[in-house]
């Protein structure tokens, strides 16, 4: 029988890390959150995670979890509010457009919306439906995720996240994006301490995915994360130089954080702020390069850990 573990937290969220069912409150100690999170490290990379004295690229994020986090931060992983600091950042042009914003997902009248478009849960990752023809939408199935998706807090679903944790969540719908060739690139530009360092593209964003990682002056990289690199070489995106110092004015406040942008037949889109990429569990090919990145990383200040 599965032993079950009680913990409390802030409005009785529960979750299941790794086969134990946790129940968590304010109540909690401090000093949970850092061992439950060395428990899920270690469930998910088989390794030891050291909080203590952290070296490589996903021990650091580890870090950055708990000790490094900030209303900013908050604001900034929320995917409705980011868009007012963009503005204020870069400018309106640079927003995919806005078709609504809504508490609940009966709330949506799909009659207003266009035929394709995109629906996000602005409190978490990966919590999207693309809609490519609304005819074909299925309403019941998409209601079914997303009811569950405004239950749940982020930050206990994926290794503490503590950046999602307290943002309130909401649907956003916004305008279908696509290339002339039907594609959506995405370039990641990671920035370490304020300044830019790599670019990874992914390619195949609605079919066979491909990830190619180059330096900022667009070197192809001799390490992988998550996806194999292209067959085809990828040329350098028009406007790169506009992204990269797009990516150093919007990184200025963090030591860590990957801006994401799509760059469509040369016009530039603001995507999101990545603050704790992958959740920190990364798998380097080879794995030399946790170690390297990881050294390129000053960490901050330690804060408080903000866990009610």
């Amino acid at each position: 029988m599965q032993i079950l573990e009680k913990l409390k937290y802030r409005d009785g969220i529960s979750l299941k890390l790794f086969g134990y069912k946790l129940s968590l409150s304010k109540n909690m100690d401090k000093e949970d959150i850092p061992k439950l999170l060395k428990k899920w490290y270690k469930k998910r990379t088989g390794k030891e995670l050291n909080l203590e004295n952290p070296q490589n690229f996903n021990e650091k994020i580890q870090w950055l979890k708990l000790y490094d986090n900030s209303p900013l931060k908050t604001k900034l992983a929320d995917k409705y509010l980011v868009r007012e600091w963009i503005k204020e950042k870069i400018g309106e042009e640079y927003l995919i457009p806005l078709l609504g914003v809504w508490d609940n997902f009966d709330d949506i009248d799909f009659d207003k919306l266009p035929e394709k478009f995109v629906l996000k849960a602005n409190h978490g990752c990966a919590w999207n439906i693309i809609v490519k023809d609304k005819s074909k939408f299925d309403k019941k199935k998409a209601k079914k995720k997303f009811d569950k998706w405004m239950k749940r807090n982020y930050a206990l679903k994926a290794g503490f996240e503590m950046q999602y944790k307290d943002i309130p969540p909401k649907i956003v719908a916004e305008a279908f994006m696509a290339d002339s060739k039907g594609e959506l690139n995405d370039y990641k530009v990671l920035c370490f301490n304020g300044e830019p360092k790599f670019i990874w593209i992914d390619q195949g964003r609605f079919g066979d995915r491909t990830e190619n990682i180059y330096d900022t002056k667009w070197n192809l990289q001799p390490f992988l994360l998550t996806y194999e690199n292209s067959k085809e070489e990828v040329p350098a995106p028009q406007n790169l130089e506009k992204m990269i110092e797009f990516a150093r004015l919007l990184s200025q406040d963090f030591a860590l954080v990957r801006v994401d942008f799509y760059n469509l037949d040369g016009k530039i889109y603001f995507g999101e702020m990545t603050f704790t990429s992958a959740s920190g569990v990364d798998i380097f090919k080879p794995e030399e390069y946790n170690l390297k990145l990881g050294q390129m990383l000053t960490l901050p200040e330690k804060r408080s850990l903000n866990y009610k």
